[in-house]
């Protein structure tokens, strides 16, 4: 916990430092802005939206908050849209694999899945739960399990989590799966994760202790995915979705392990061990899902964003958003960002505690949140192009695009704006003047 309030401190204090646009009007941008507007009250107003992402390999849905309903609500809105108009294959959410994976199962009616969204959301017991545990997600896979009926197994769509944490959930369901599927290795596969395995209530003592001297569980992990890309290349067609699962365990156990094991010595590598993890399970999915495959990804917008166009350039760290456009091709990327003028949200005050409906305040002054509040419309979208990408408005200045975490203090409200270069760092971006906080399900 110590580590992660760390990490938020001197994210705070970098973008404090950093030099963005703090006038306090500048009605030369809110009329850029107005005139780029376009208004929607329901996904039939997405049109425009839709036409421009919905050819795209890669669609990065943002968000500017983990816990606001509008940016889950419209993000479910436009992945439907993508699915039933586009053929996109699945979506990916910043959430651990093995737990997300819950909810894959029971959105193709998989075998020994459960038997109601609800009843995946309520056994999610990682904190923050709300970001998955809520009525919008409850929604959504309900939908994705009617729509998944009328297709067959091999194109039904999929709901995947990408991140990097869930490592001892991921160490079960690797277990699990090598005691039934590849016997002769299952002890060998326990001797070797028992080095990490012993820190299963505290991985951040099994960093402090490796930075103390102790000799790391790196070299063993390694060889368990190892062992399982070997494995890999004696399966027949008929196990490959299981194997799948059981490296994707295995990566994650491994990935995990580096993580925490930078996060005490470097949080600029360990961030960037984090991104290469994200951005690992993407490319994994894409290449499961074979040829022509079309992802949605949903991610916080400082994970989607492109860190190229944001503060975060100038300290060497990177982010999805970037990777995915450097190593996919512009013109196979859309990313969109979400924002807000002002409204509630579910946080915590610290990492670890109770979850709270707290207000977010009105957008700062010269911000780039303050600046679309000053938009006419209510809900809006806007599309950047390449001539925005000429505007000197847009070119010449970063504006402070708020940021807020599972953690949040309203007090600290000036330090959550990263630096951006909008037209740069989004395809598109889509604003609310007002937010309303995530309902959980009970």
């Amino acid at each position: 916990m110590v580590i992660k309030v760390l990490l938020v401190m001197l994210f705070l204090l970098f973008n404090r430092s950093f030099p963005f646009q703090q006038e306090q009007d500048n009605s030369d941008l809110v009329s850029y802005f107005s005139s780029k507007a376009i208004p929607f009250t329901d996904a039939s107003d997405l049109n425009l939206f839709i036409n421009e992402c919905g050819q795209k390999q890669l669609v990065l849905l943002g968000e500017a908050s983990h816990g606001t309903h509008e940016y889950y609500h419209w993000r479910a809105e436009i992945s439907k849209r993508l699915i039933t108009e586009k053929n996109f294959n699945f979506i990916a959410v910043e959430g651990d694999w093995a737990s997300i994976y819950r909810l894959n199962k029971y959105v193709k009616g998989l075998e020994n899945a459960k038997s109601s969204a609800k009843e995946v959301l309520q056994s999610f017991n990682r904190w923050p739960e709300w970001m998955w545990a809520n009525t919008n997600i409850l929604e959504l896979a309900e939908w994705m399990k009617e729509y998944n009926k009328k297709l067959p197994p091999e194109k039904k769509v999929g709901f995947y989590g990408f991140d990097v944490y869930g490592q001892w959930q991921a160490m079960d369901d690797l277990l699990a799966w090598s005691e039934n599927n590849m016997n002769d290795k299952h002890n060998d596969l326990i001797t070797k994760l028992n080095c990490f395995a012993g820190y299963r209530t505290d991985e951040w003592q099994y960093a402090r202790e490796v930075i103390e001297g102790k000799t790391s569980c790196e070299e063993e992990l390694k060889q368990i995915v190892e062992i399982l890309r070997n494995h890999g290349e004696s399966i027949d067609s008929s196990e490959m979705k299981s194997y799948f699962r059981a490296k994707q365990n295995a990566l994650v156990v491994q990935n995990a392990e580096s993580f925490y094991r930078l996060a005490v010595q470097n949080n600029i590598l360990s961030w960037n061990s984090r991104v290469d993890h994200m951005w690992l399970t993407i490319t994994r999915l894409l290449d499961f899902y074979g040829q022509n495959a079309k992802g949605i990804i949903w991610a916080h917008n400082t994970h989607v964003g492109d860190s190229r166009a944001t503060s975060m350039r100038t300290i060497n760290q990177y982010n999805i958003g970037e990777l995915s456009r450097t190593n996919l091709g512009e013109e196979n990327v859309f990313i969109a960002g979400f924002g807000t003028y002002r409204g509630k949200v579910n946080a915590g005050t610290e990492w670890g505690a109770r979850m709270r409906i707290m207000k977010v305040p009105k957008a700062q002054k010269g911000s780039l949140d303050y600046y679309l509040g000053q938009v006419p419309q209510e809900r809006f979208f806007i599309l950047f192009n390449k001539n925005d990408r000429k505007e000197q408005l847009l070119a010449g200045n970063y504006l402070g695009h708020r940021a807020i975490g599972v953690t949040y203090n309203p007090q600290w409200e000036s330090g959550n704006y990263v630096p951006t270069l909008p037209a740069f760092r989004y395809d598109a971006l889509i604003y609310f003047r007002e937010t309303s906080a995530l309902k959980t399900v009970r």
